[in-house]
């Protein structure tokens, strides 16, 4: 089963930057379309950003042009690079893959398999 460590939270001013990690444990980070979510207190979980096996990505509108997600092979982890950081930001962000054999690219919850445990972000004005 993959195992998914998240890691990079942290609190931040207001347009600030932070970069999350997420380690991907015995499979390969590539073989899977992976994605990260928030959850803000009282709130759904939002997916924000996902990227595919050939590297296609989606955002949600909320973090379009301010947040990256790629992965790196070589270290078999994903990140999500945040910048112009917004305190509705905030929130628990967990990153999460599909089945393996599931390759559309989604950033839909119910359709990933395998979570993380989750890193607090808090972004104070």
């Amino acid at each position: 089963q993959v195992q998914l460590v998240e890691s990079g939270g942290g609190s931040v001013q207001a347009g600030g930057s932070l970069r999350l990690s997420c380690v991907v444990s015995r499979y390969s980070v590539s073989s899977f379309v992976m994605g990260w979510f928030r959850q803000a207190p009282g709130k759904k979980r939002e997916g924000i950003a996902a990227i595919d096996l050939d590297g296609r990505t989606d955002y949600a509108d909320s973090v379009k042009g301010r947040f990256t997600i790629s992965r790196d092979n070589a270290k078999n982890t994903l990140h999500l690079q945040m910048n112009s950081l917004e305190p509705e930001d905030t929130g628990m962000y967990s990153c999460a893959a599909r089945c393996r054999d599931c390759t559309v690219l989604s950033r839909l919850a119910s359709t990933f398999s395998f979570w993380g445990q989750g890193t607090q972000v808090t972004v104070s004005s």
